[in-house]
């Protein structure tokens, strides 16, 4: 199976950034890691191993990204307008840098963003803000609001990162319109605590018409083992 080290100097956030690269062809698949984690996590963890089918047949080529989480949502010890700003940096790094070394490396034009944990976060909220960009999104186990995170503070960066606020007020005709388009796929233990926070997003989901397949697992459903059969469920699967 094919494997590819990256690392370069990040003009969007001024620090080296790594990223690996599973496979050697297929859907381009951005893969977010969980919280703080890094862009070997989905590796160590078996997830490359629970894909394997898909990377050697050349269906997927798999693009995984380290987080900025611990500079950003999770750095408690700044202002939620600084996390805000951090993580809008991070994102300019994603589009600018990532998906455009994405392309260069493989040009298959269909494109899925994928994570779990708080991974599933930055999965959904890149796919909704930027839905004509892609053509599926899957979250699992996935907690879709930054409330906790910025200690009552909102302004319109922290508002358009919380989808859980966003998607209940989209008007937007043409963002509607890419939104219904996109396949989504969301999965959730029954017992897992971020369980309301899904039925909630789903619950909106629908209101705005944007169809989408909400999974509910027996049980706590919120670990590695889990997320490997999730993944080889629908990753390639249709939601």
């Amino acid at each position: 199976m094919k494997r590819e080290y990256h690392r370069w100097f990040s003009p969007s956030l001024g620090r080296d950034m790594e990223v690996l690269i599973h496979g050697h062809a297929g859907a381009r698949v951005l893969v977010f890691p969980t919280s703080m984690g890094k862009f070997f996590e989905w590796e160590d963890h078996g997830m490359i191993t629970a894909l394997k089918e898909h990377l050697e047949n050349g269906w997927l080529q798999l693009f995984c990204v380290d987080s900025v989480d611990a500079e950003s949502w999770y750095a408690s010890w700044t202002h939620p307008s600084s996390r805000a700003r951090q993580h809008e940096r991070y994102e300019k790094y994603i589009l600018e840098e990532v998906l455009p070394l994405s392309q260069k490396v493989n040009p298959n034009q269909f494109l899925m963003v994928v994570g779990a944990d708080f991974g599933a976060y930055h999965a959904v909220n890149f796919a909704f803000r930027h839905p004509s960009l892609f053509g599926r999104v899957i979250g699992l186990s996935g907690i879709y609001t930054i409330d906790s995170f910025v200690d009552g503070y909102y302004d319109d960066t922290v508002y358009f990162n919380n989808p859980a606020g966003y998607i209940p007020n989209e008007h937007d005709d043409r963002r509607l319109a890419d939104l219904q388009r996109l396949d989504i796929i969301l999965a959730i233990g029954q017992d897992d605590t971020y369980r309301p926070n899904n039925d909630y997003l789903s619950k909106f989901l629908w209101d705005k018409g944007i169809k989408h397949a909400y999974y509910v697992w027996h049980g706590w459903a919120h670990d590695w083992a889990w997320w490997q059969k999730m993944v080889q469920l629908y990753i390639g699967g249709a939601g």
